[in-house]
């Protein structure tokens, strides 16, 4: 595995130095122009030469969202949570892209790119995971010096891929790309999204866990560093819904 692809998920660090969350910080009521805490920027470290994408708020249609832009750049947004996860957990969310990019294609490594992506990271206990993808999973977190999420959902827009289109990254089998909008959605129009992602994650990971672990930190993404290109859209106020209880 590329250090370049496992970078978007060395974010056990990041959880470890902030409070645990209850719920996910909103934009929309972001008191400054600032990102809300515990909302953190990751990019790649400066050996690897490439600039970070932009994250800051901006107001929209008279609400303030999030605005992720992209210029052959590569980053995340992270937010740590510690939230069990339940049969019918939703994670909710809005988006929307001004300017995508229409080179991405899951389906080669050289174009690996997506201009906005949504993904919820797990805390599968690595003796779950094959014994291959383990191996690995140690050696890059020895080479990291930090322990790595071993399981994680993104909700993907993408270009060419069929809507609902499922596949493992190319570059690691331990993140599954959901693909939720194409080259056919339609630009400046929010789309709203609704998850389960206690049944996204059983589809994607049950052949390796009875259970879903728990949910340690969700990420908003935008990169095109593979396809040099450029792209920006907007991202409105994330919602972790669990499950009610049953009567």
């Amino acid at each position: 595995m590329r250090m370049r692809n496992l970078l978007p998920f060395l974010l056990l660090a990041l959880v470890g130095t902030n409070s645990w969350a209850a719920g996910l910080a909103a934009f929309s009521s972001a008191p400054t122009s600032q990102l809300p805490a515990p909302w953190r920027v990751l990019g790649l470290p400066e050996r690897f030469n490439k600039p970070v994408t932009q994250f800051d708020l901006t107001q929209v249609d008279g609400q303030q969202v999030l605005r992720v832009r992209t210029d052959k750049s590569w980053g995340s947004l992270v937010h740590p949570v510690q939230e069990s996860v339940k049969p019918g957990t939703l994670l909710k969310w809005r988006w929307r892209i001004e300017q995508a990019l229409p080179r991405s294609d899951i389906h080669a490594k050289q174009t690996e790119d997506s201009p906005l992506k949504v993904c919820a990271l797990f805390d599968m206990p690595l003796a779950k995971v094959p014994f291959f993808e383990r191996q690995l999973l140690r050696l890059a977190s020895w080479h990291a010096g930090e322990a790595l999420p071993t399981a994680t959902l993104c909700y993907i827009w993408g270009a060419k891929e069929p809507i609902g289109y499922e596949q493992a990254s190319l570059f690691t089998a331990r993140v599954r790309f959901v693909v939720l909008a194409n080259e056919s959605t339609p630009l400046k129009t929010w789309a709203s999204k609704e998850r389960d992602i206690y049944a996204d994650f059983m589809k994607a990971f049950g052949h390796e866990a009875v259970t879903v672990p728990a949910l340690i930190a969700i990420i908003i993404g935008a990169d095109a560093d593979n396809t040099l290109g450029q792209s920006y859209g907007y991202v409105g106020d994330l919602q972790l819904i669990a499950s009610p209880p049953t009567p």
